[in-house]
């Protein structure tokens, strides 16, 4: 479990974002943030979320936000009685920003979270901080605090249920029939092609490639088809400067579609 994560390349993913940090003016009068309940699961679990609520017309980001963002990260220090827990992202969009792509959630984002807890028989807190970029003509960097005792006895909460029902859909229910990636070394670092033998996800396709190491970051991909294959490719550099390897299993690649979006964990040699 990770209670704290902190991305070693959110410095280079913030100085790509589009328009001037007024940082200022923090975030506090542009997003608020809330802890829904949605009680405890039949296995045992505690099902919640992270509401934020955007001022009209501003956006946030997604895990990978593309070459123009702010990638979100998590503090859960402070929580108590938790042993893991789960983030499930709903589908987000993609944004053309001054010449750039961008993906994220526009005037509110639901986040599921799932908590695992230490200990069945006693309260669990989420407690922790959240940082975020919120961007409209403008970025601005911030963060916001959090703090809630889930309520095991709450109902369901369809606001969760519709942000869950939004994930992107598994390999299994895409038809995904295979994924490969091919491995070329760059001057920077290391070229990424992966064929994803899938059937197409509806319009102009968009593909992201995560490299699956906090400390590699990977270029906005080049995304076309060949048939029922989609083809995928992205330059992978160290935040470092230096050397690395790239583990293929680790690899994760989303593609968005006009229909829906696909969650492809791991890709095989090709």
């Amino acid at each position: 479990m990770k209670l704290l994560w902190k991305s070693t390349v959110a410095a280079l993913a913030t100085t790509l974002c589009i328009g001037a940090p007024a940082l200022a003016q923090g975030v506090d009068n542009l997003v608020q943030l809330e802890v829904l309940d949605g009680g405890k699961t039949t296995n045992g679990t505690y099902q919640g979320a992270l509401r934020l609520t955007l001022k009209e017309g501003w956006k946030t980001y997604w895990r990978a936000p593309g070459d123009a963002g702010i990638p979100p990260q998590f503090d859960w220090k402070g929580s108590g009685n938790i042993a893991d827990i789960a983030i499930t992202w709903p589908t987000p969009h993609v944004f053309d920003q001054n010449g750039f792509r961008s993906v994220g959630y526009v005037d509110q984002l639901v986040l599921p979270v799932e908590i695992t807890p230490k200990n069945p028989a006693k309260p669990v807190r989420l407690r922790g901080e959240m940082d975020l970029g919120v961007c409209k003509d403008v970025c601005v960097p911030g963060r916001l605090d959090f703090d809630h005792t889930l309520d095991a006895n709450a109902g369901r909460n369809p606001t969760i249920a519709a942000a869950l029902a939004q994930r992107p859909f598994s390999e299994r229910e895409a038809g995904v029939a295979g994924a490969t990636c091919h491995l070329t070394p760059t001057a920077d670092g290391m070229q990424i092609e992966a064929h994803i033998t899938m059937p197409s996800a509806g319009g102009a396709e968009f593909a992201v490639i995560e490299p699956g190491n906090p400390a590699l970051w990977a270029s906005q991909p080049k995304t076309r088809r060949q048939g029922n294959t989609l083809v995928a490719s992205s330059e992978v550099i160290s935040a470092s400067g230096g050397p690395f390897a790239l583990d293929r299993s680790e690899v994760r690649i989303t593609v968005l579609g006009a229909n829906h979006a696909v969650d492809i964990k791991g890709c095989s040699a090709g």
